[in-house]
């Protein structure tokens, strides 16, 4: 446990770190620290009643003990729940030692190649949700059975049963544990305390050298203190918020929406509201990141006399990018693809993507060579009025790249409606023959 004179200094260090906030200015992150500020406050209440009392793991007492084990190499995609130690390891690890792919199978490959060319063995961070990805190449390429690559997997378990957490997440939590059985993967739930997190570390390092094969820890909610995280910065004038309001503005009433996951389904959620409209033209794909552009293709294909807009991100789109190549040679004249091209995970900690440095990685020339007819690019609010006016009329598969600046309104609400109900409301919106 941490001694009272360590959690009388994480006390003072988050207050000061903190300060008072009003609410309304209040962004999740803020809530998540004044939660763990609360919790130590808690802690020291509770004196030596230590069965009452509850730990957070330093991220760099954490990154520590895994250089400790020989682990100095780091891959994977952001995850909300290990933000704070995502943070920690970019703002302390060398670019060429801590690389974020474009999906969670990439980092399992990544990871085996360090482990031919080192010896090594590194770890791959990720959200559960994400293990999906990880299957092939786990079992056809690191199980000891095969090329037999040990690596430690980090697993933010969203939906951990027992807790609140949303719709999308509440099966995956559900069967991560039974998943990672199933692939013969053992696991232990991360400790929220050093000691404990060093002890399951050198049992992890134990059975990876003995058996060469992946270990897999999880992570609870609020296992990590807070560790703040400068967030990419651009000059684009406009907000994906504000972007968002005047495409959705622009579309007619006839016109189908495939929005992608994170803030920007949530933003489309609240824009409706506000314009007390419904949210039958919407389908928002709150889980599935990456796939919203084949949603929209399998759409488009069998609803050929309506427009289709598939609104996405750049991490969304680099997630799985193979998906353009289908689209493109598929051609389906009424898919318009816009990319809300921030840089960043925005949901999960604003770590970069590869789309962030848009002089080298140009996703309009990357959509056309794939067999998009054409592709756009806009920056301001002139830019955008004339590009969605040019996405309506001209024929797709064409994409309208938008660049804007990264985050997100602080009071941001989730969607109040289910996905059952989104999905009832949006057939009955597909089926409705007056539009064709």
């Amino acid at each position: 446990m941490i001694p009272v004179l360590l959690r009388r200094t994480l006390l003072g260090a988050l207050q000061i770190r903190i300060g008072r906030l009003p609410f309304s200015t209040r962004s999740p992150g803020d809530v998540q620290d004044m939660q763990v500020q609360e919790q130590i406050k808690q802690n020291l209440e509770r004196g030596h009643m230590t069965e009452l009392v509850r730990d957070f793991l330093d991220p760099g007492d954490f990154y520590r003990a895994l250089r400790d084990i020989g682990i100095s190499f780091f891959c994977g995609v952001p995850d909300s729940l290990l933000k704070d130690f995502c943070a920690y390891v970019a703002s302390n690890e060398k670019e060429t030692h801590h690389i974020i792919t474009a999906n969670e199978g990439s980092a399992i490959g990544l990871a085996t190649g360090y482990h031919l060319a080192t010896g090594k063995i590194s770890l791959v961070y990720l959200q559960n949700s994400g293990l999906g990805n990880t299957v092939n190449p786990l079992v056809s390429l690191a199980a000891q059975e095969v090329y037999s690559v040990p690596m430690l997997l980090l697993i933010g378990w969203r939906g951990e049963p027992g807790k609140r957490d949303e719709p999308q997440h509440m099966l995956q939590g559900q069967i991560t544990s039974q998943l990672l059985d199933t692939l013969g993967i053992p696991f232990s739930p991360l400790p929220d305390y050093i000691e404990g997190a060093k002890k399951t570390l050198n049992a992890a390092k134990l059975y990876m050298k003995n058996h060469s094969s992946p270990y897999a820890l999880l992570v609870k909610r609020q296992t990590f203190l807070p560790y703040k995280f400068g967030r990419p910065t651009s000059e684009y004038p406009m907000s994906r918020e504000m972007a968002l309001k005047i495409v959705v503005d622009s579309l007619h009433d006839s016109d189908i929406v495939v929005s992608t996951t994170g803030m920007l389904s949530r933003e489309l959620f609240e824009h409706r509201v506000a314009r007390e409209q419904g949210h039958e033209r919407d389908f928002l794909t709150v889980g599935s990141m990456g796939h919203a552009s084949t949603i929209a293709l399998g759409i488009a294909l069998n609803k050929p006399k309506r427009q289709v807009f598939c609104l996405d991100g750049d991490a969304s789109v680099i997630m799985h990018m193979g998906a353009m190549s289908v689209i493109g040679q598929m051609s389906p004249r009424n898919l318009k693809h816009i990319v809300f091209n921030n840089g960043a995970h925005d949901s999960v900690g604003g770590q970069q993507t590869a789309a962030f440095n848009c002089s080298t990685f140009r996703l309009t020339e990357i959509a056309v060579s794939n067999g998009y007819t054409e592709g756009k690019v806009a920056v301001t609010v002139d830019d955008l009025m004339t590009g969605v006016q040019w996405l309506q009329e001209t024929y797709g598969p064409a994409m309208l790249e938008i660049r804007v600046c990264p985050g997100s309104r602080k009071d941001l609400g989730r969607p109040t409606r289910s996905p059952i109900q989104n999905k009832a409301d949006f057939m009955n919106f597909l089926s409705l023959n007056a539009y064709e």
